[in-house]
């Protein structure tokens, strides 16, 4: 009868341990995606917290399949550390250089952009501008239209059907009644 090992050699284990490192670096070059999406488009508290929370639920996910696919199912705390100082080297070496140039490279694409753009902005304001005094010239006409209008048009209130001011109609009581 075969029984199979149900531990982990020493060497096994500096195979995990170094494998969860790598992996910890893997995870640090995904939140540095996270953190560059969040120098380009701006938001909240509230979202980069959701943001976060993603992250680790993501990264639990990821740890209970890299314990079941590595490591026989079994999941251990040494996972986690080498994870962790995969991801501090990562994030303290290359992930802060990474972001680094990322955040030139946007201020340069943005400045680029404004740039291409100048002359667009440029024509908005002065159509802003010419298009603010015709519609704030015309805003002083509308209430004299109205006046117009309210002369001319009958009151809604006496067209009603059923609504007519102290005058009684005839067999109004008497129409349900009659078969």
């Amino acid at each position: 009868m075969n029984v199979p090992e149900t531990f982990f050699s020493v060497r096994e284990e500096l195979t995990l341990f170094g494998l969860s490192c790598l992996a910890g670096a893997a995870i640090g070059l995904c939140y540095d995606a996270l953190r560059a999406l969040r120098i380009a488009v701006r938001h909240g508290i509230w979202l980069t917290a959701l943001e976060d929370i993603g992250f680790l639920a993501a990264y639990a996910v990821f740890l209970s399949a890299f314990a079941a696919a590595e490591a026989r199912g079994e999941l251990r705390l040494y996972y986690v550390l080498g994870n962790a100082l995969g991801f501090i080297l990562y994030y303290f070496t290359l992930g802060s250089v990474i972001i680094r140039l990322f955040g030139k490279l946007y201020g340069a694409l943005a400045a680029l952009f404004r740039l291409l753009t100048a002359p667009l902005r440029r024509l908005y304001v002065l159509l802003r501008k010419k298009a603010g005094v015709k519609f704030v010239g015309s805003s002083k006409i509308l209430p004299k239209i109205n006046k117009i209008l309210k002369l001319l048009l009958p009151n809604r209130i006496i067209l009603r059907y059923n609504k007519m001011e102290n005058k009684k109609r005839k067999n109004v009581n008497n129409v349900a009644k009659k078969n």
